[in-house]
């Protein structure tokens, strides 16, 4: 939102430095009126090399019509409105930036059980996968397999994520859809349709000195910006990546859970695998219920569980070194894998899918990265995750060295029978949460893509009012449950699982290495030969595994590509739906001389009030609104268009919330206001609370709009006050409160300077007053309109709801058919609208539907 210029050169100030745009200071010119029409365009600013805005640089969308003089006084910087809004202060700011040392602590405890769950507890099942491929034939087979699991771990939970993914978070929010908006913040290759320019300035991007790296980061973005099918290409990866963190979130559980439990059969030995079925399933519902009481909540809980589980499987494996075989720590030779390799051959190929379950819960690690600081999630994984997973995988080596039969249920062999049921009783409550981590990623995930328009709206529910990014999605949450009770019950081995479990961690993996390579291309700029090397290293790492786990895709974990086809399909058509459908609006929306003849010929009288006509425009005037005036010719004195949209950043400061833009002449009081949300926003403001921001950052704009309307009648001796003077007649509201409003929708003002009016009625109108007298103060209107906005607020605010369906032609091919009328109307159908957050009264609602042929 635009600010007052004082408060605008502070926030400047904040913001490196930048020059101060204000009306005080901006340069005016005299310009021909058909040179200021050629130069309306649509085109965006381009940025300077320091971020700032050139002041020469206009974004007119062209949304009123001013019949104003030959020549005209013009401003040579931003327009006024606030559609021009520069960078957005504090949009780049983190959650934890401020929090104190001592928080800071108690995050990084907290981590321990939202973020390391998944990954902690892979020791349960990682060796006992492995050897279910390639069974031991001796000690070198043992080292092989532990020296695999060591550079897996190492490679891609460390390096790979810790220390290097985790920094192409986009401000404090990770998983594939943080990756996407943070590239379509610095490249134009974004398939949302109703993006602004400006929308693409609230963003703390600046060009670097010239360099052969920047050089190289121009070109890839002007190729990708260029070529719509590399567009949709990545908008493809990032939806394909999105659906296996779904699919992660389905069969995490099922696995944690399952290996958890099978323990009983080994502390007792009459168990049989339907009774581990049975509690299985009993802990899974439970962990689900939970679900909702939030991430702090449970962290303060789960947390000192997990750091219990932690240092007992540190404990048990220094007890196997000292006990059966300390000389494991030869494995961290890689020349072992070389052997593992050699004495297996094809069977230990096979093992690369179990030999990746070490490394499950790497992504949860970045996805859940909205819940926690950066630091946080290093430090914690450094000095105390890292340590007692490798102690404990040493351990259970160890142990096999001597035990070549007991691979089964290596880790609850290896336990010592007197720590057994204590280990046993940690082990189950660690899997639950393990499972929980997952879950909380599939939740980020689902919200970002929401928001974006890339997933059908679904109910969220923000479990911290701190934390913005801790939700919870009802739906979301039973739907992960039905399908992680299919696969326990269907597929009961943990062998079959783990396959499963595999294909999906490394399908996000493989899109996330792809995702992070044009991050370092394209954002962070740096030496060639880094960004090869890890694309080299990591992708072609993850396609092995990737080919081990697609082998044994027949053995039942073709289930789990199966529902993430399905949700791929599910996201892209309602991205293709929804894109359709506004492109059909854009084509279809009005026009200002249209707009103009409605009132007279039909009648149209303006009602007191505010009207908020919700719509997905950004530009232009939408159809749904002469579909309203000829279904329900009268209008409230006061019309605004709304468009709530989500941009790709994650926070959009209150201040800077809505843009407004006049869309007729002043005297008809007609505004458009884009609500600007990022997606990680909580829209926690109810009906009153949202009317209350919204006509406070109005009243600003009102205000900035009479200061440089001042100008303009300082500069070229007219005003379009004349406008608040036209024909008009009295209307009293029910509360009592008076209003002059001009009976038609709107009219046509000549350039003679009287204004001639068309009576909506048969009634006679006199003449109006000289151009002359309708000259008067800035502060004078000012005050009036300020007025006018007050006394239509008193009378009450009113949604008009657009509500329009899409319909594919007849001479449609059948599969676009298919898509609109079936899938995605099924889709639109069964979702949640947009309104049900702003919880407004039915008694305050009016909605008309319309349907278009695409």
């Amino acid at each position: 939102m635009v600010e007052v210029g004082s408060e605008r050169e502070k926030n400047r100030e904040n913001n490196g430095g930048l020059t101060a745009i204000d009306s005080i200071e901006s340069r005016w010119v005299f310009q021909d009126e058909y040179d200021s029409d050629m130069d309306s365009g649509d085109h965006g600013p381009a940025d300077d090399d320091d971020g700032s805005t050139p002041h020469n640089d206009l974004d007119l969308d062209s949304d009123d019509d001013d019949d104003n003089a030959m020549k005209k006084l013009i401003r040579t910087g931003p327009r006024i409105d606030s559609f021009d809004a520069l960078e957005v202060p504090g949009a780049q700011r983190n959650d934890f930036d401020d929090v104190s040392a001592g928080r800071k602590v108690l995050l990084a405890f907290q981590t321990l059980g939202v973020v390391f769950g998944d990954v902690g507890t892979s020791p349960l099942y990682t060796f006992s996968v492995m050897f279910s491929k390639a069974p031991v034939n001796g000690n070198e087979d043992v080292l092989g397999a532990l020296s695999l699991v060591l550079y897996t771990l190492i490679l891609i939970s460390l390096i790979k994520y810790v220390l290097i993914v985790l920094w192409a978070n986009d401000d404090g929010e990770g998983g594939t859809f943080a990756l996407y908006s943070l590239l379509c913040r610095h490249a134009k290759v974004n398939l949302l349709p109703n993006q602004l320019p400006s929308d693409a300035r609230v963003s703390g991007f600046r060009l670097k000195v010239p360099s052969p790296e920047l050089e190289r980061s121009l070109k890839i973005k002007e190729r990708l910006e260029a070529s719509l099918t590399l567009k949709k290409l990545l908008l493809m990866l990032v939806l394909a990546g999105t659906a296996m963190v779904i699919a992660d979130g389905v069969v995490t559980p099922a696995m944690s859970v399952m290996s958890a439990v099978g323990g009983l059969r080994v502390g007792v030995s009459g168990v049989k695998q339907e009774q581990v079925v049975m509690i299985s399933v009993a802990f899974l519902v439970i962990l689900f219920s939970v679900q909702k009481y939030g991430t702090s909540k449970m962290g303060h809980f789960v947390g000192p569980a997990l750091f219990v589980w932690f240092c007992s499987l540190g404990g048990i494996g220094v007890y196997n070194l000292v006990k059966y075989d300390y000389r494991v720590w030869k494995a961290f030779n890689p020349v072992h894998i070389y052997y593992y390799f050699k004495r297996n051959s094809t069977k230990a190929w096979y093992s690369l899918g179990g030999c990746l379950l070490c490394a499950t819960g790497s992504e949860a690690m970045f996805a859940d990265l909205c819940y926690f600081s950066v630091r946080s999630v290093q430090l914690t994984f450094v000095f105390l995750v890292l340590p007692c997973l490798l102690l404990g995988y040493l351990g259970q080596a160890a142990y096999l060295m001597e035990n070549h039969a007991d691979t089964t249920q290596a880790f609850f062999s290896s336990v010592p029978s007197g720590a057994f049921w204590p280990v046993f009783l940690i082990a189950n409550v660690a899997a639950l949460i393990a499972s929980r981590a997952m879950t909380t990623a599939t939740f980020s995930c689902i919200k970002q893509s929401t928001a974006l328009g890339c997933f059908p709206r679904l109910k969220i529910i923000h479990t911290s009012r701190k934390f913005m990014g801790q939700i919870y999605i009802p739906v979301m949450n039973w739907f992960l449950l039905s399908l992680s009770l299919v696969m326990v019950c269907s597929i009961s081995s943990i062998y079959e699982i783990g396959n499963a479990y595999g294909i999906a961690e490394l399908g996000v993996m493989m899109m996330t290495t792809i995702l992070v390579t044009i991050v370092m291309l394209l954002i962070w700029q740096i030496k060639i030969i880094v960004v090869l090397s890890f694309v080299f290293i990591f992708l072609g790492l993850e396609l092995i595994f990737f080919s081990s786990v697609l082998w044994s895709v027949g053995d039942g974990s073709w289930i789990i590509l199966v529902f993430a086809v399905v949700l791929f399909f599910i996201m892209y058509i309602w991205n293709y739906g929804s894109k359709l459908k506004y492109e059909t609006e854009v084509k279809q929306k009005m026009s200002m001389d249209l707009l103009r003849e409605l009132g007279p010929n039909l009648g149209t009288i303006r009602a007191p009030g505010i009207g908020l006509l919700y719509n997905e425009l950004a530009k232009g005037i939408p159809a749904i609104f002469g579909h309203f005036l000829t279904t329900l010719p009268a209008v409230h004195s006061m019309i605004i268009f709304v468009c709530i949209k989500y941009i790709p950043v994650p926070v959009v400061p209150q201040n800077e919330r809505f843009l407004f833009r006049r869309v007729c002449p002043r005297g008809y009081h007609i505004f458009r206001c884009i609500a600007r949300y990022g997606y990680k926003d909580v829209r926690k403001e109810n009906q009153q609370a949202f009317e209350q921001l919204l006509i406070e950052s109005l009243e600003k704009f009102i205000r900035r709009d009479a200061q440089e309307r001042s100008l303009e009648s300082d500069g070229n001796g007219e005003s379009d006050s004349e406008e608040e003077h036209a024909f008009s007649r009295v209307l009293v509201a029910p509360n009592g409160s008076v209003y002059s409003l001009g009976v038609p929708l709107l009219s046509d003002f000549k350039d003679t300077g009287k204004a001639v009016m068309e009576e909506s009625t048969s009634e006679e109108l006199k003449p109006g007053p000289s151009f002359e007298s309708l000259l008067s103060d800035a502060e004078q209107s000012f005050e009036k309109e300020l007025s006018f906005l007050r006394k239509a607020k008193e009378s009450g605010v009113v949604y008009l709801l657009g509500h329009g369906n899409i319909r594919a032609r007849k001479s449609s091919w059948f599969i676009k058919k298919l898509f609109i009328n079936y899938f995605y109307a099924f889709l639109r159908k069964n979702c949640r609208r947009e309104i049900a957050s702003l919880s407004v009264p039915h008694s305050h609602l009016m909605q008309v539907g319309m349907t278009y042929m695409v």
